[in-house]
């Protein structure tokens, strides 16, 4: 046994972890249908104007609209219609004194036209069109280039690509779009009690839970995960781990992070590595290792579940988001009287798990050990290191799943 005798305040900890973690400066080329989430290298530019001419903006007749102008229901402007366009065409001619042209809601204006009348303000008895109000030129039509010019910017450098920035790189004529490329996130559990889900359990050993958390944490928050077999409890297979794993952009191991006989996770980074963390005054998640090997960021988080999937939104989901190149992470909050007194380790700065239930925050906390302390939860409080007891009724701040 090697107690941990010091932790670092959480505040402090996380300041060392995101100094650590360098933005990813690799890119790559993905198509408009893979992009969405990723993170923009080099401003995009158009090359051509969007919309390509001027456009009709209602469906009705494209006309002159000084010719509409004191044109009433009680005496309108009448008009002789002399062709029909549509979407996809090009008009074939254009308007003189006197005449309109059909036209529907995105076609092409014609020559000579400057205004749409919309069809309900009209009455047509075969060829004549008799206008029932009058039009400002350009009213109802959509300018050449209203949306985007050749040579704009359609998407900067550091954007995050949404359903609307892929739309208008694709207005653009785009079918791809570099981005910087996603860290890659090597993870692996380790311990000697370690079965992979869908085997039969021998005596003693429990099914593997964190590599299935910790690579869901990882897609949402912008990595590649790349996952390692399960390594048992010696030095010798986790520093082969570790050899494997230093070809990715972060490491994540969880479990052999504590202070027993076969916790060797600390020991593993000192032979293949710096250790810059051991301990955070964080509950749960206290025996946790943090470091570098080479220049690649070494996460260790213990191997208790909750623990393991609470690190990873307190401590793995900054990082990560940092490495990115994603904007900081902020869940979406309710702001809730908790319904039962909450005693917290002063000290120790809490991440408690709550159930939302008629309108309260209900303590869903049970053990690190035990995933449903988080999956029958709605989202968690953060308890301040300073503060031992939270009353029933105070508001706290819930941070949603």
């Amino acid at each position: 046994m090697r107690p941990i005798t010091e932790t670092l305040l959480f505040d402090d900890a996380l300041a060392i972890i995101l100094g650590a973690g360098s933005p990813i400066d690799r890119t790559e080329r993905v198509s408009l249908a893979a992009a969405d989430g990723r993170v923009v290298a080099t401003d995009v530019v158009s090359a051509l104007d969007v919309p390509p001419f001027d456009r009709a903006a209602m469906d009705g007749y494209a006309v002159r609209a000084d010719e509409t102008f004191t044109a009433g229901t009680h005496a309108p402007k009448t008009l002789r219609c002399v062709d029909r366009v549509l979407t996809g065409q090009v008009p074939a001619r254009g308007i003189s004194v006197g005449e309109c042209i059909e036209i529907a809601t995105g076609a092409p204006m014609p020559a000579g036209a400057d205004a749409v009348v919309m069809v309900e303000e009209t009455d047509r008895a075969g060829d004549t069109v008799h206008v029932l109000t009058p039009v400002y030129p350009r009213q109802n039509v959509g300018r050449r280039a209203a949306d985007l010019a050749i040579g704009q910017v359609v998407v900067f450098a550091g954007q995050v690509l949404s359903p609307s920035r892929i739309g208008a790189l694709a207005a653009t004529g785009h079918t791809d779009v570099l981005v910087f490329a996603k860290p890659s996130v090597a993870l692996l559990s380790t311990g000697n009690e370690i079965a992979e889900p869908g085997q039969p359990l021998a005596p003693g050993q429990i099914y593997d839970i964190n590599r299935f958390t910790l690579e869901t944490i990882v897609r949402r928050h912008g990595g590649a995960p790349a996952l390692l077999p399960t390594a048992i409890d010696s030095l010798d297979d986790l520093g082969a781990a570790v050899a494997s794993a230093r070809t990715h952009d972060l490491m994540v191991f969880s479990g052999g992070s504590s202070v027993g006989e076969r916790d060797l996770i600390l020991d593993v980074l000192r032979q293949h590595g710096d250790v810059l963390i051991h301990g955070i005054a964080l509950k749960p998640g206290k025996p946790t290792v943090f470091g570098r090997v080479g220049t690649v960021p070494f996460l260790g988080m213990p191997g208790y579940p909750t623990s393991c999937l609470s690190n990873a939104y307190m401590l793995l989901v900054p990082l990560l988001r940092q490495m990115a190149r994603l904007p900081v992470w902020r869940p979406h909050t309710i702001d809730l009287p908790l319904a039962r007194r909450i005693v917290s380790t002063t000290g120790r700065h809490q991440f408690y798990t709550v159930r939302i239930v008629d309108g309260r925050a209900e303590p869903a906390f049970k053990a690190s050990g035990d995933i449903t302390s988080m999956a029958h939860a709605d989202g968690y409080v953060e308890i301040p290191a300073q503060t031992d007891i939270v009353e029933a009724g105070t508001v706290v701040r819930v941070r949603l799943f």
